[in-house]
């Protein structure tokens, strides 16, 4: 199975289509409904590792959301618009799904302090959210906003790229950890994508943003 087979097979479960290195248009995954209805079911009760990595999670796509929204509406070219909306539609979406297990589980929504305890990173004490894998740091968000034009459309391809690489990682972590069906469902499909979206973001850093 090719990478755009396999990346369309997992999204006829959670929703959406590809195309943003070719040019094609994208649909995003339907809605939050759907989106919570595909990751329904699953077992008993949430561990630590479940918990940990829907707030941590939620953390890191909070950003990237952030990210998103100060490419949109720019001169940026037409492959990073494209891709820019469907992160940011994608991941504001499972945003929701991942905050409403959360408050169905009695837990907090808010970002955490720190963050990938449930890793067991740093033997169990975890790190500062700002440290987290991929996170951009304030001077990088700060430069995104001020370049103009291709510039910054290559900036966020840079930044998103290293976001999703970390974002992998947390997500790969999360299927061989938690202990919810749904929960490792959504890791599983997160890592899937992310891992094709960072393939079509080096293609574009090779050709029309080198």
């Amino acid at each position: 199975m090719t990478v755009t087979n396999r990346r369309q097979a997992l999204l006829a479960i959670g929703g959406g289509a590809v195309g943003f290195a070719a040019g094609a248009a994208w649909s995003p995954r339907a809605n939050a409904t759907a989106t919570s209805s595909a990751f329904s079911g699953g077992a008993d009760e949430p561990t630590e590792a479940d918990i940990g990595f829907c707030r941590d999670m939620t953390a890191h796509h909070v950003q990237a959301v952030v990210m998103c929204e100060r490419v949109l509406g720019r001169d940026t070219g037409d492959a990073v618009q494209a891709a820019a909306t469907e992160v940011l539609r994608n991941q504001a979406i499972e945003i929701g799904t991942m905050r409403a297990w959360l408050a169905d589980w009695g837990e907090s929504t808010a970002s955490p302090e720190i963050a990938m305890a449930w890793m067991g990173m740093n033997d169990g004490a975890g790190m500062p959210l700002a440290m987290m894998p991929g996170l951009a740091s304030e001077d990088e968000l700060r430069a995104l906003s001020l370049t103009t034009g291709l510039a910054q459309g290559r900036q966020w391809l840079e930044l998103m790229r290293a976001h999703h690489v970390g974002g992998v990682a947390m997500a790969e972590a999360a299927v061989d950890l938690t202990a919810l069906d749904k929960v490792r469902r959504l890791a599983g499909i997160q890592a899937e994508v992310q891992t094709f979206e960072i393939s079509q973001y080096d293609l574009l850093l090779a050709t029309a943003y080198a």
